[in-house]
């Protein structure tokens, strides 16, 4: 047994298996850390402790992932609101990522189309939702009622959209959600509209300027109401990476309860590169969750477990990367539809093999090794984990370095796809003014 421990040992280290003593410590206390690290996004794991204290491994990686897969589906509900014909619905459709001819997308018009709450799921995240509220001048309902008649308890937050100034009845309901204890913000839209009329008419015309005054205007005409500190954002649903919509995402992200940020961040529209990096980061700050499951599998002393737990586990990640940089097959098509874009012109520019393959274990399991060292290393600790306690241990220590640097490459891979998707988009819709 001492010989073949030996062995597995100088093949392990011919393959770069160790690469630092301080390995070992992410595996001898990964269970204690990455477990420590999950808690705090949820208070649910009572289950995880009593198998981690029973050292039943199988049981707690199975926990640990249906806690993560809780955490990639937080609900976030969005009320929209505001008088008729100021756009609420072409700001649903626009959040959303869904031209408004699309079967999906919610009707839009000159006059109020909205007589009822509309739910509006994500296309991609469903626990994502937009409601369409009917404007409170419409119904026959005073603030404070018309916010029980909507279902006020489940928003998490609301936005007030006007077109033109804000009115009495958006003050009356700001008021109201103000009392409640929850979050709102004003939007002025259309103020494209405003731009060109400023431009038609004034003979020194500067943009920032005009945007500048009707912002502060909105802000006068509200504190003088008695909105306390009201936020006040400048859009244009037809392009929304303008204007003030990241200053709209930078305060929700600031002001959502943190298990509520990825939720949004995941749906938005990829309307900047800024966007892309910062999906790209709250990405790859799971990835030592994901990691840690594939050590602890490692850890299992079963034929094949740890790579059909890896082949599998990596997959359904990268499957989740694709979603969230809409880098899958129906949100190029709704990225094309809504921009005017071919959607050869979007796809010619994606490099990885990922984007426009069918993610699964198998095709992973492909990728993985093609590379010769990746090879050795999954050779290498599928023998370990035979042998008692520091077979084990390398074993895991291996499965969790081959599953962090794999989902490290993809996530590299599949982030500079969006990027050139979102250039290609831009590029060809500025070609086309």
């Amino acid at each position: 047994m001492d010989n073949v421990c030996v062995c597995y040992i100088t093949v392990g280290l011919s393959v770069g298996m160790i690469s630092r003593l301080s390995d070992f410590y992410i595996v001898t206390v990964g269970f204690a850390s990455c477990v420590q690290v999950i808690m705090a996004d949820s208070l649910d794991t009572t289950e995880i402790k009593e198998a981690l204290q029973n050292n039943n491994q199988a049981l707690a990686v199975d926990k640990i992932k249906k806690l993560l897969e809780r955490a990639a589906n937080t609900p976030l509900n969005i009320g929209i609101t505001g008088e008729s014909g100021s756009g609420k619905s072409s700001f649903v459709n626009a959040f959303r990522g869904v031209d408004h001819r699309d079967n999906q997308a919610a009707p839009t018009g000159v006059v109020e189309t909205t007589t009822e709450v509309r739910a509006y799921p994500h296309p991609s995240y469903p626990k994502v939702t937009l409601w369409d509220l009917p404007g409170i001048g419409t119904t026959r309902f005073p603030a404070d009622q018309y916010l029980k008649h909507v279902g006020f308890e489940r928003f998490d937050f609301f936005i007030i959209i006007s077109d033109t100034r804000f009115r009495e009845n958006d003050v009356k309901l700001a008021k109201e959600i103000q009392k409640m204890g929850k979050k709102f913000y004003f939007v002025r839209s259309k103020v494209d509209n405003d731009l060109q009329n400023a431009q038609r008419s004034q003979r020194n015309f500067d943009a920032e300027q005009t945007l500048a005054l009707i912002r502060e205007n909105c802000k006068e005409g509200l504190l003088k109401e008695g909105v306390q500190a009201p936020q006040v954002f400048l859009l244009s649903n037809f392009e929304l990476q303008r204007h003030d919509f990241h200053r709209l995402h930078a305060t929700l992200e600031r002001e959502l309860p943190e298990h509520k940020r990825d939720a949004l961040l995941f749906a938005m529209p990829n309307m900047s590169l800024e966007i892309i990096e910062k999906k790209k980061e709250a990405f790859k700050s799971k990835i030592p969750h994901y990691a840690f499951v594939s050590a602890a599998c490692a850890a299992v002393p079963l034929p094949g477990l740890s790579v059909a737990v890896d082949g599998a586990l990596i997959a359904g990640v990268v499957q989740q990367y694709k979603t969230g940089f809409a880098l899958d097959g129906p949100s190029l098509q709704r990225l094309a539809d809504s921009t005017g874009v071919l959607l050869e012109d979007l796809t010619s520019v994606v490099r990885s093999p990922l984007s426009l393959n069918t993610i699964d274990k198998t095709f992973i399991l492909k990728l993985l090794l093609q590379s010769a060292a990746v090879a050795g290393l999954m050779l290498a600790e599928e023998g370990l984990k035979f042998i008692p306690l520091f077979g084990t241990l390398v074993a895991s220590t291996l499965s969790y370095k081959v599953t962090e640097k794999a989902l490290l490459d993809f996530l590299h891979m599949l982030a500079e796809d969006a990027q050139n998707v979102f250039k290609r988009a831009l590029c060809c819709m500025n070609s086309s003014v």
